[in-house]
């Protein structure tokens, strides 16, 4: 009789234990399922910030690009002879507006070319008092050093997006879910010319 109690025991004890690892087992499949729908989540929110990043980017090249036509025809109405500077101008705009909707690398190449071109611009305006003291050109300037400003701030906001974002992507376990759901390092904006970015073109009056 004895024995029958003591098999039984050891029974119920087996069946204690199975019991046992399967919660165990049921809440390591749900911890991981709770990571696995966190770092997605965190990943999409970070890749959101991103490209809302990017395309305050894009809203602010295309802004300053819509300036350039007028500041060119102002310069021009002063140093029709600088013929050269303006389709250098024009062309680098074109560049720059077409670059900008294919991604940071190209978009930063052309941003490169473009700020060049304005500084010749500008140092043609240089050689004309009357110019730089006219009115219509003193608004498009403003404007362009606001303009300038704001890309500035864009850019530091959008590559501070990156970094986050190439981070979790890139630490481990994240990468792990991060390459699952095809999710890749993003490119940052940098411009070579961090003067000309950094410091609007100014011409003083």
């Amino acid at each position: 009789m004895f024995g029958i109690i003591e098999v039984e025991l050891n029974s119920n004890g087996g069946k204690e234990m199975e019991l046992l690892w399967l919660w165990i087992l049921i809440g390591v499949v749900v911890l991981l399922v709770i990571f696995v729908w966190a770092t997605y989540n965190g990943l999409v929110t970070l890749r959101i910030r991103v490209d809302e990043a990017w395309s305050d980017i894009t809203v602010q090249l295309k802004r300053r690009a819509d300036l350039i036509p007028n500041l060119v025809e102002t310069v021009k109405g002063y140093a029709k002879h600088e013929k050269g500077v303006f389709e250098e101008v024009t062309k680098a705009r074109a560049g720059m507006l077409d670059a900008a909707n294919k991604g940071p690398k190209e978009a930063a190449a052309a941003e490169n070319m473009f700020e060049q071109t304005l500084k010749s611009l500008f140092a043609v305006a240089e050689a004309y008092p009357d110019l730089k003291a006219s009115q219509n050109f003193s608004e498009l300037q403003a404007e362009l050093t606001d303009t300038e400003d704001k890309i500035q701030a864009a850019r530091r906001f959008y590559n501070g997006g990156v970094r986050d974002l190439n981070t979790k992507i890139q630490v481990f376990p994240n990468n792990m879910i991060a390459g699952m759901f095809g999710f890749k390092d993003r490119e940052f904006f940098e411009v070579e010319d961090r003067e000309a970015i950094d410091k609007p073109v100014e011409v003083k009056l």
